[in-house]
């Protein structure tokens, strides 16, 4: 029984990781504020907690409710792509227009107001993508029920993937910190943020 609960959490936590990794909105963002050093910890507790709730979701079987609604989906759908290319329009604004000054703020001590949006575009990155529902929660949700008994456990695995890869990703990206040194370097993060959040919109828009 052992060794089929740490298969199940494995091929959880292996499934997780393979939905989580490639570069979307929500990492692109991850990415630019572990850079930036600013509100990490939050960003990447909410990243990982919201996939947990979710995950849990999907695991319970509210999969079926959700597919029950897609209206409620097309809503989700158009809100997070008109956001999306607003945030990714501010992103492309900044390569075009860039603040000599972007490299010397990494270290700067962010205000309460500064973290309080920061928090607010975290949460709405991670609950106004549609994608996040069909992945996490039919998606994993789906795959866990043929687990049957150990669903649970297949559920555990990808919400520790999801935290191990937000964790590395927010608090790793400090390794760039040398390089991001210079204002340079800023606009070719900020040109990958732009295209990524331009692009997830755009196919959010065009697939509602």
């Amino acid at each position: 029984m052992t060794s089929s609960l740490l298969a199940a959490v494995l091929a959880g936590f292996g499934t997780g990781l393979s939905l989580i990794v490639a570069i979307g909105a929500q990492n692109a963002f991850v990415l630019r504020q572990g850079a930036r050093g600013h509100a990490v910890l939050a960003v990447v507790a909410i990243c990982a907690v919201s996939d947990a709730v979710l995950i849990a979701l999907g695991v319970a079987g509210v999969g079926a409710v959700v597919t029950a609604w897609p209206a409620a989906l097309t809503a989700v759908g158009l809100a997070g792509g008109a956001f999306l290319l607003a945030y990714g329009l501010l992103a492309a604004r900044r390569v075009l227009r860039p603040d000599p000054s972007a490299a010397l703020t990494t270290a700067d001590g962010p205000d309460a107001a500064s973290s309080r949006r920061v928090v607010l575009t975290c949460l709405a990155m991670t609950w106004l993508n549609p994608h996040v529902y069909l992945d996490t929660v039919l998606l994993l949700g789906s795959l866990a029920s043929d687990r049957g008994d150990l669903r649970w456990a297949f559920g555990i695995g990808a919400a520790l993937a999801s935290l191990t890869w937000f964790f590395a990703l927010g608090f790793g990206a400090r390794l760039l910190s040398g390089i991001l040194s210079r204002p340079k370097a800023w606009r070719v993060l900020d040109g990958l943020v732009a295209a990524t959040m331009l692009a997830m919109g755009g196919m959010l828009l065009a697939g509602v």
